[in-house]
């Protein structure tokens, strides 16, 4: 809770205030985001269940590289839905490996210890309850196997262009030469697609931004008021940058137990980033901070990239 309340008053502090998309997820913003990823508009989740529903095989062949006993360890797991379908595939065939699902979420680790194995048969596995390089670091210390680390969803996509390569960095520090990373990146597709999946009918997304403000007002002792802020999402083809954006609809103050914070009419705040990528980019990226990459998997529509890199 302190460190909530130290960033949000840091990040309301700044110019451009900003907030950190990391805390959109309580229960009603984790509840909210599996909305928004069932909705019409939002393709990523189908784009890369298709790639694990259908070319699981494939997967499973290049993950394995020629190993038969390794960790496979999954950063941010949540319910593993799409994972299954490699850990079914890889227990199906035999292969001697154990799951290390790391989630922040110590119930979602609970859950999936207590229901994969009913699922999958045979699959060993041993959740992390905790930051992704803290576990990491633990698992390193549990094992000295072979790693193949998960990294899917697009999620690297939440970070700048410079921050996502910096982690991609920061990864390599706790992998050996002949460790695997499978990493999923939204690809750059036709702006209004993209655009639209950020910002559906339904208005899930503005409800999954503005539900900050409540989680701050009821865990922080604010004050926002969450109907004078309006959901602004853009897109910029050039750069590939997908940012969303809450508008303040008059001026206001708010309060965060003592802190007040001064808006003015239409100043914004900057909420999150969806970075897109080309194909090219992705490998330039691998490249530059200590990868090879091996092996491309697309959807039909080559909208979503799930690549595997070689720690070299």
């Amino acid at each position: 809770m302190e460190q909530f309340l130290n960033d949000v008053i840091k990040d309301l502090s700044g110019q451009p205030k900003r907030l950190n998309s990391k805390y959109f997820y309580d229960e009603a913003g984790s509840r909210l985001f599996q909305q928004i990823m069932n909705c019409e508009e939002y393709y990523p989740t189908d784009c890369e269940l298709e790639i694990f529903k259908h070319k699981t095989s494939e997967l499973a062949t290049v993950i394995k590289d020629g190993f038969d006993d390794f960790d496979l360890i999954e950063l941010g797991a949540g319910d593993a839905t799409k994972s299954s379908y490699l850990l079914k595939e890889l227990v199906d065939t035999n292969v001697n490996f154990t799951y290390r699902p790391i989630d922040i979420s110590g119930s979602m680790i609970d859950q999936l210890e207590k229901e994969l194995p009913g699922k999958i048969p045979g699959l060993r596995i041993k959740g992390l309850c905790g930051d992704y390089f803290d576990m990491l670091d633990l698992a390193n210390q549990l094992s000295d196997k072979k790693k193949v680390i998960l990294f899917m969803g697009g999620n690297i996509g939440n970070f700048e262009v410079e921050t996502a390569a910096a982690f991609c960095v920061n990864l390599r520090r706790y992998l050996n030469p002949g460790d695997l990373v499978l990493i999923g990146f939204d690809l750059r597709k036709h702006p209004r697609v993209i655009r639209a999946a950020y910002n559906d009918k339904e208005g899930l997304t503005e409800a999954f931004n503005l539900n900050l403000f409540h989680r701050i007002n009821r865990e922080l002792g604010g004050d926002f008021v969450v109907d004078q802020f309006e959901h602004y999402p853009s897109y910029d083809p050039g750069t590939g940058a997908c940012r969303s954006y809450l508008i303040s609809l008059k001026d206001q103050v708010v309060h965060i137990g003592e802190q007040e914070f001064i808006f003015k009419t239409d100043e914004y705040i900057a909420m999150e980033i969806s970075q897109k990528y080309s194909m090219a980019e992705t490998e330039e990226m691998a490249l530059k901070t200590g990868y090879l990459p091996i092996q491309h998997f697309t959807d039909q529509k080559n909208w979503f990239l799930d690549t595997v890199w070689k720690v070299v």
